[in-house]
Order: C-alpha cells, then sequence, then structure tokens
C-alpha cells in the first residue's frame, strides 16, 4: 500500500506491527480505502455510529446468531472509529468540535450496548436481573462520559500553562501497580472490546459481560478520575 502522509508532512499513517490492538490492524487497510473518497472524518464518525446501532438492535434479540451479527456491527462501529481519526489527521481536517462528536459516539455506542445486551438476555432468559446488570453498566458509562466533559469544561478555563508541543509530550508510561490497572482499563481493554465481543458470542456466554459490565463500568470511572489527577491523556 501507498504511504499516506499529512500535507504538512506531520503525521505518516504506519503499518501495525503489533498484534493489539486487532481494531488498528483492520483500519490501516480501509483508511486507505476511505482517505480516496469523498468523506470527511465526522461522517465516518456518524457512520461508526450508525453501526454500533445497528449491532446493539441485533444484541436486543438474545439469541446466539443475532449476538453474532451485533458483534461483526460493533467489530465495524470500533474499526471506523479508528479511522475517523486518521483520516482528520491525514487530511487536516482535524477539529474540536469532531473530537467532540467522537466522544459523544463512544459513549453512546457504549452505553446503548450494555442496555440493549442486558434486555435481550432478560427477554430470553426471563431474569429481569439480566436488564438492571445492563442498565448498570450504562449508567457506568454515562458517569464516565459525564466526568469527561465536566473535567474538560474545568480544564479550558485554567490558564494555559504549556505549548501545544508540550502537552502532547507530557503522557507518560506506566510506573506502578495503579498506572498499569487504569493503562489496562483505559486503553488495551477499551481498544479492543468489540473483538471481545465477538469471541464471546461465538461461544453463547455473552451473558457474562453484564455482571462483569455491572461492576467494571463503575470502576471504569473512577480509575478515570485517578487518571486524570496522575497525569494521563486520553
Amino acid at each position: 500500500m501507498a504511504k499516506l502522509t499529512s500535507p504538512d508532512g506531520s503525521y505518516v499513517l504506519t503499518r501495525p506491527r503489533q498484534l493489539f490492538p486487532v481494531t488498528r490492524k483492520l483500519s490501516y487497510p480501509l483508511t486507505h480505502i476511505l482517505y480516496y473518497l469523498p468523506i470527511s472524518p465526522n461522517q465516518i464518525t456518524a457512520l461508526s455510529m450508525a453501526a454500533g446501532l445497528a449491532g446493539a438492535w441485533y444484541f436486543t434479540q438474545g439469541d446466539q446468531k443475532a449476538h453474532l451479527i451485533g458483534a461483526l456491527w460493533l467489530v465495524a462501529c470500533y474499526t471506523l472509529d479508528n479511522c475517523d481519526g486518521e483520516i482528520a489527521r491525514l487530511k487536516a481536517m482535524s477539529s474540536e468540535w469532531g473530537a467532540h462528536f467522537d466522544d459523544f459516539v463512544d459513549w453512546l455506542v457504549d452505553s446503548v450496548f450494555f442496555a440493549a445486551l442486558g434486555y435481550g438476555v432478560w427477554q430470553v432468559d426471563g431474569e429481569i436481573l439480566w436488564f438492571w446488570f445492563g442498565a448498570a453498566a450504562a449508567i457506568g458509562a454515562t458517569i464516565d462520559y459525564i466526568i469527561d466533559i465536566v473535567l474538560y469544561r474545568r480544564a479550558e478555563n485554567e490558564p494555559e500553562t504549556k505549548t501545544r508541543e508540550e502537552e502532547a509530550t507530557a503522557v507518560r508510561k506506566p510506573e506502578d501497580f495503579t498506572d498499569w490497572m487504569i493503562f489496562i482499563f483505559h486503553k488495551l481493554s477499551r481498544a479492543d472490546f468489540c473483538v471481545i465481543v465477538l469471541g464471546l458470542a461465538a461461544f453463547d456466554v455473552l451473558w457474562i459481560l453484564l455482571p462483569l459490565g455491572a461492576i467494571g463500568a463503575q470502576a471504569y470511572w473512577i480509575t478515570d478520575l485517578f487518571k486524570r489527577a496522575r497525569g494521563w491523556h486520553t
């Protein structure tokens, strides 16, 4: 594939060398296709949202076949979610509104996924506890989204103390156990969550994500507070 570079040469799309995240390997060839199409990064984000919501509809059905189809839609959603940022940088079309739209779509897809899965398992199993597990996970995702918005606005009102270049290099590597836990929750598991969903759907045990999500979503927003307090950047 031809090497894609932004107009000013500051960003070059490189082939991923590591296995994870898997979605990065999927987005790399797709970005090469989207780059030559008359489509904007925000339109790609909208397609990502549509794929995620389509997947959610299948998750409400509750059976394994529907779960597999829904998981494939979710993989498409996550792959496009990678592509929008890559296209924005390659075409020098990054914008603050686009970043906010991307964050909104991430929250919406995550929340609707758990709510839809909980509803679907409840309808098939007949136990309403599954629905409440899904609702708890969706609420946790919403709390995390609100935290992001509130802290972002607070940061906007603070005086500028670093240049953009200094801010970009301020991201630090994990140093202790807490840092590694934050890194795992916010980087590794988030990037390939759709692959986890697909694997569990293949074995018809997707329901296991509901109690884990109900607890994990709360851990996610709690570590988000620690992450920001300790100087991590999303």
